[in-house]
């Protein structure tokens, strides 16, 4: 039809909707209006364009036939459906709270079917879900849930309550205060079918994303075996992709949730689920529960490996659920597969040996690399990258594999400016593990580009977890290795650092920072001088103060400590920064053995260099201050230097000439890879 008769004709039928004319009229022109919008999505736009919300919303009005506003309520449904600026208009006329009107007990069963079905589709727009929490409209919604109703008016009450609470914490209180969790769990019976089923796990699913007392709330009724049934052979797999994803919602930090997961027997059937002829949408929801599951918990992670009998008898002892995710990563499967079985994997193997030969053994170092290719999804290099982080805190053979597999390389690609901020924290955390503790890789990251783009991710703009990430990069990368230690400085990596050592960085960053100028000032002149140069020490000072964190106080006192091994000019900056009493101060009863180390190392350097810093220690009660630390530091290091810097204060020169501080890793250990089904 062409475009003037089809606007023709929907402009014809908006007009019947008009008030005064006969109900008979109204509902059969809503009716076909439904059926235009069903059957031509350009249809939907022209409704619009005539002003047929104003009037289809006029037909739900209190008084009116319940058979016009049926049939006005399901024209509303049709034509909002993957349409968002319909969803607008239909707020924007009121709609919403129209349909929250027809929610009312006592009303037409299947006018409250219909409205439910509007508001599951006008929940899609975000400012819809406000609306409906500030009409009241849970409340009606959960009271449609008692027993007694027809399974299609449950279908859609479960679909609005999954859309009205899809990120939004207040609707998800809202169900929780109304009572609705129990009687959505209860739609999960064997008896209800499937298209009631699936809803009733979404919505679960949906109310316990980031929602933690809620996950509760679901394990207190039941849901946990209820949902664990829903994954047993010759379900739907739209019931098993829901009641995957609902599962690995809920047990996100819960322990108590994936012990029961477990006891019910939902470890295997996961497992299960990774079998080569499920659906990936089946596949991945089941790899994210797993993920969850398993994240900080030993004994999932031992359970995953023994019952992976369940599809593939060969691997019973050998591989289990470790080779099925191994299998996800093949070519071929979808980015959610993929990235759903990179964060189990992650997960599995964390404090894990066992999982972790088993993953080795199946190839899931070079498979897990692989995903970091340009091309890949970002979200598959997003959580690949995780991964390897994490498997290279583990053991130096995992290392090794990443390195031989060119893992160092890729990971550096990914570091691009510009790219997904998630993306470059991952990938700068798994460079930052691949460096710690060796200097292997040190100068195959520099050489692939890795020292500049690491210092380019330090700018402002960037998140805090990238600045932070990056930072702990650059201060595994300058472990003995002037090269790296160069070429920080050549990139402006100095300057950078010294920026993030601003209070309005998060104390996180400002450790990081610190600890990576420490490393980068390690027996190095020309950097010692451009920190210097740059304003760093007095940065430093700074972060010295009483109520900052004690990681801060650690790295900063390390760092200033480097800074003035040798550097008279930098003493003196220290000094007249009021680095000395801040110094001092840190030395008391309280602090940690690592900051005692730190302090009691930068005093031997500044009492080496000149009489008025030994002088000025003296001055602010920094002699006995080391000897506290000498009668009582848990720490032989920091003993040992709180001595040779009381010598110093007697006879002068016992200078140290810089320690290098320790290798640090990315923060992540096991995390929870799942949001919301």
């Amino acid at each position: 039809m062409a475009e003037g008769s089809a606007r023709a004709r929907v402009a014809a039928l908006v007009g019947r909707l008009a008030p005064g004319a006969p109900a008979a009229q109204q509902g059969e022109a809503a009716l076909v209006l439904a059926h235009l919008g069903n059957d031509d999505p350009q249809n939907r736009d022209r409704v619009r364009e005539c002003g047929g919300f104003a009037a289809l919303v006029g037909l739900l009005a209190p008084g009116r036939p319940p058979a016009v506003q049926f049939e006005a309520a399901r024209a509303l449904t049709c034509l909002t459906f993957e349409n968002a600026p319909n969803k607008v208009s239909v707020r924007e006329c009121g709609g919403v709270a129209a349909l929250v009107g027809l929610l009312a007990p006592g009303g037409c069963a299947d006018v409250h079917e219909q409205a439910a079905g509007a508001l599951a589709n006008l929940c899609g727009d975000p400012r819809n879900r406000e609306c409906v929490r500030a009409c009241g409209g849970i409340a009606p919604l959960v009271g449609l849930l008692a027993p007694g109703g027809p399974p299609s008016l449950y279908e859609e009450v479960a679909m609005a309550l999954r859309s009205a609470c899809l990120l939004h914490v207040q609707n998800q209180d809202s169900v929780r205060a109304c009572g609705g969790i129990a009687p959505l769990v209860g739609l999960l019976a064997p008896g209800n079918p499937a298209t009631v089923q699936e809803p009733a796990a979404a919505a679960l699913g949906n109310l316990c994303a980031k929602n933690p007392l809620n996950r509760d709330s679901l394990r207190e009724c039941g849901a946990v075996a209820a949902l664990v049934g829903l994954l047993a052979p010759g379900h739907s797999a739209g019931v098993q992709r829901q009641a995957a994803a609902a599962l690995g919602n809920l047990v996100i930090k819960k322990a108590r949730s994936q012990a029961s997961v477990r006891a019910c027997g939902g470890v295997a059937v996961l497992v299960g689920l990774l079998a080569p002829d499920r659906p990936a949408g089946v596949q991945s929801k089941a790899a994210v529960a797993l993920a969850n599951m398993c994240a900080e918990n030993v004994h999932n992670q031992d359970c995953v490996r023994e019952c992976g009998g369940v599809h593939n008898q060969d691997c019973v002892r050998e591989c289990g659920g470790v080779a099925a995710l191994v299998a996800l990563l093949a070519p071929g499967s979808s980015a959610a597969v993929c990235g759903g079985a990179a964060c189990a994997l992650g997960n599995l193997c964390m404090n894990n040996s066992r999982n972790l030969d088993s993953m080795r053994a199946c190839g899931g170092v070079a498979a897990l690399v692989a995903l970091l290719a340009p091309g890949r999804a970002a979200c598959v290099q997003r959580q690949a990258a995780g991964a390897l982080g994490k498997l290279c805190i583990m053991s130096e053979e995992v290392k090794d594999s990443v390195g031989a597999c060119g893992g160092a390389a890729a990971l550096v690609a990914l570091l691009v400016p510009g790219g997904p901020a998630a993306l470059q924290r991952e990938a700068a955390g798994a460079l930052c593990n691949l460096c710690a503790g060796t200097i292997l890789y040190n100068d195959s990251v520099r050489e692939c580009g890795g020292v500049a783009a690491l210092v380019a991710l330090l700018a402002p703009g960037a998140s805090a977890a990238v600045h932070m990430e990056a930072a702990a990069a650059l201060r595994n990368l300058c472990f003995y290795n002037v090269r790296n230690q160069d070429s920080i400085r050549e990139c402006g990596g100095v300057l950078a650092l010294v920026a993030l050592l601003a209070p309005g960085a998060s104390a996180a960053v400002n450790a990081q920072a610190a600890g990576a100028l420490q490393t980068l000032c390690t027996g190095h002149a020309q950097n010692k001088d451009s920190v210097r140069e740059c304003g760093g020490i007095a940065a430093l000072v700074g972060l010295l103060a009483p109520g900052r964190p004690a990681a801060a106080h650690e790295t900063a006192a390390g760092a200033l400590g480097n800074l003035c091994a040798g550097n008279p000019r930098n003493v003196v900056s220290l000094r007249e920064c009021g680095g000395v009493p801040a110094l001092v101060a840190l030395l008391a009863p309280g602090n940690s053995a690592d900051v005692h180390q730190n302090v009691a190392g930068a005093l031997v350097n500044l009492t080496s260099e000149s009489g008025q810093s030994r002088e000025a220690v003296r001055a602010c009660g920094g002699a006995a201050a080391l000897e506290g630390v000498l009668a009582s530091a848990r720490s032989a290091a920091a003993r040992d230097w709180a001595e040779i810097a009381l010598r110093n204060l007697v006879v002068g020169d016992s200078r140290q000439p810089g320690r290098r501080g320790r290798a640090v890793r990315s923060r992540r250990g096991g995390g929870a890879g799942g949001r919301r089904g």
